[in-house]
C-alpha cells in the first residue's frame, strides 16, 4: 500500500481533531496548516472528503473549525487510508505478463497484506494518545 501525501495529511488532521476529541472544541483549517505545514487548499480537500465519510463535521463563524463526529478508537489507520487513497485495485497500476511482472505483482501484494495489517490494528485513538504524550511511533511487521 502506498502511504500518499493525502493519506499522511488526512490522519495528521483526523490526529488534531481526535486530540480535542473530548471537549469536542472545533479546530481552524489554519491551525492544522500552520501546526503541520499541510498546503491549506489541499487540506480543505480532504477535510471535504472526511466529512463526507461522515468523520468530520464543519462549524461555521469565527469560533468554527472541524471537529471529530466518530470516536476515535472506533476508527483505524486503514479506513482511512482505503476512504482517502488509492482504491485497492489502482494502487499497482497494469503491466505486462511477464514472468519479471508476475512476481513483482505477488511481493507489491504481499507488502500490501502486511501494512494493511498494522493499518487494521492501529486506531486514530492509539496515535492521538501518543501524540499527547510525545512518545515514539514504533511499527513492527
Amino acid at each position: 500500500m502506498t502511504i500518499s501525501a493525502r493519506i499522511h495529511y488526512a490522519t495528521l488532521a483526523l490526529t488534531e481533531l481526535a486530540i480535542r476529541h473530548p471537549g469536542r472544541t472545533p479546530v481552524a483549517v489554519r491551525e492544522i496548516t500552520g501546526r503541520h505545514g499541510i498546503p491549506g487548499p489541499f487540506l480543505v480537500q480532504i477535510l471535504r472528503t472526511l466529512r463526507s465519510a461522515g468523520w468530520v463535521e464543519s462549524i461555521r463563524g469565527s469560533q468554527g473549525g472541524y471537529r471529530l463526529s466518530v470516536e476515535p478508537a472506533d476508527l483505524t489507520l486503514l479506513e482511512i487510508a482505503d476512504v482517502v487513497g488509492c482504491p485497492e485495485s489502482n494502487c499497482f497500476g497494469e503491466a505486462t505478463e511477464t514472468p519479471a511482472n508476475q512476481m513483482l505483482q505477488e511481493t507489491w501484494e504481499a507488502a500490501n497484506e502486511a501494512s494493511r495489517q498494522v493499518l487494521s490494528r492501529t486506531t486514530l485513538a492509539e496515535i492521538a494518545a501518543r501524540a499527547t504524550h510525545g512518545e515514539q511511533v514504533m511499527f513492527y511487521i
